[in-house]
């Protein structure tokens, strides 16, 4: 056992931070799931901004010398925390972590970005432009003022949204059954209202039991003709198939997502071959939380949480 070997997954232009916040320990560095089954057993310690590589019951079984899993993440869906806790290595995510967290805008400003691309139809519109076309009568856009935001979850990422509708001069409504106090600004509404009334719906929730297919059929069949979903939180949230059907239909005006339930194995995945041939499905390879200057924020955090765990 190295008690000093600490095991790091994130982008490769971020090692250098991460070896010079551990300077004293023994780095490896790796992304491919045999790499991390190479090295998992001899390491003290995880520390994790990268999520493609899952932490399996199996996988743990190895780690016999690991001591914690630190994320640079709020979620931690990737990791089998159970089996983690029964080998008595806790996991350590940044939920909870509200001063740092509130920092960090990216998540809600690529939320935000889903949004005004589907209300606006850029998909096709820049399609049509690259492939010769000019006529602006194909892409009438839908003016944001005075329409409504429904929220889903009422936590950071929601309340970043809501103040950027109020920016725009729409309506906010929220469900969150865990959030007492809300703001004179923002209705507070059951789901199925939520549903009914918004001509576009946000989902910010973090993946749990209670909220695996929140979003399911009856709920999506209860959205306005038309109506817009933006996922970014997890694709488990909404009931994919479910989407799928409204969006084929016709019924759900656009979709953005940065999250599928398959990721990072996506290539076969209904909703990204739908998109292929339709521009009213837009997805990116969940980069919402993703930017330099707050990847290197919560970097310098979760480094700083390795040494406490290594007390070092």
């Amino acid at each position: 056992m190295d008690a000093r070997r600490v095991l790091y997954l994130g982008p490769p232009d971020t090692l250098a931070l991460v070896e010079r916040e551990l300077a004293g320990l023994d780095v490896v560095f790796a992304l491919e799931p045999d790499e991390v089954d190479k090295v998992l057993p001899s390491c003290a310690a995880v520390l994790d901004a990268y999520m493609k590589v899952p932490f399996t019951a199996d996988r743990l079984t190895s780690a016999v010398n690991l001591t914690v899993i630190v994320t640079a993440t709020t979620g931690a869906d990737h990791i089998d925390t159970d089996a983690a806790l029964r080998g008595g290595v806790p996991v350590l995510t940044l939920k909870g972590q509200t001063e740092l967290l509130g920092r960090l805008t990216p998540a809600a400003e690529h939320s935000w970005l889903l949004l005004m691309a589907c209300a606006r139809k850029l998909k096709a519109a820049t399609g049509h432009v690259l492939e010769g076309g000019w006529d602006r009568n194909l892409f009438p856009g839908v003016m944001l003022r005075g329409t409504t935001l429904g929220l889903i979850g009422f936590g950071r990422i929601g309340r970043m949204m809501s103040r950027y509708a109020q920016a725009f001069d729409m309506r906010c409504i929220g469900y969150d059954p865990h959030v007492a106090l809300w703001p004179d600004t923002i209705d507070r509404a059951p789901l199925d209202a939520v549903m009914e009334e918004s001509d576009f719906v946000s989902v910010h929730v973090h993946l749990t039991d209670e909220t695996t297919g929140l979003i399911g059929r009856p709920e999506l069949g209860r959205m306005k003709a038309g109506a817009v979903l933006v996922n970014t939180s997890r694709g488990a949230i909404v009931d994919e198939a479910g989407l799928l059907e409204a969006l084929e239909s016709g019924r759900l005006g656009a979709a953005g997502l940065d999250v599928l339930s398959g990721e990072p194995d996506t290539a076969d995945d209904p909703l990204v071959k739908y998109a292929r041939n339709h521009d009213n499905l837009l997805i990116t390879p969940h980069i919402g939380g993703f930017s330099p200057g707050a990847l290197a924020t919560v970097l310098e955090f979760s480094c700083g949480r390795v040494r406490d765990a290594l007390e070092v």
